[in-house]
């Protein structure tokens, strides 16, 4: 089951857009890590809203299936509960540079 928590577009830095979720809505920007130093840091880093709280981060991966790279998100903040939420990020059919925010449950 694939889940849309929400739609970015394509910008120099990352991705801008917005999450909505049943009990949230936001702006989100999801910016290249340019203080990343080591290899379990991530190549993402996420902020939400007008005060740009930092509330997770995204991995680069590779599809087993198809090769494809694709950005693996975590996303934490007590507005979205107590449990993380794990997403990726995929390109939107016939939308270039646009995407949509996946929800991927862990259990």
């Amino acid at each position: 089951m694939a889940n849309a928590l929400g739609y970015v577009s394509e910008t120099k830095s990352g991705f801008e857009g917005t999450l909505a979720m049943m009990n949230l809505s936001a702006a989100i920007r999801i910016e290249k890590n340019a203080e990343k130093t080591e290899e379990g840091h991530p190549d993402y880093r996420i902020y939400a809203g007008e005060t740009s709280t930092e509330i997770g981060g995204g991995w680069m991966r590779k599809s087993k299936a198809s090769g494809r790279d694709y950005v693996s998100l975590t996303l934490a903040d007590p507005q979205i509960g107590p449990r993380r939420i794990f997403a990726n990020l995929a390109p939107v059919k016939g939308k270039k540079g646009r995407h949509v925010i996946l929800w991927n449950p862990k259990d």
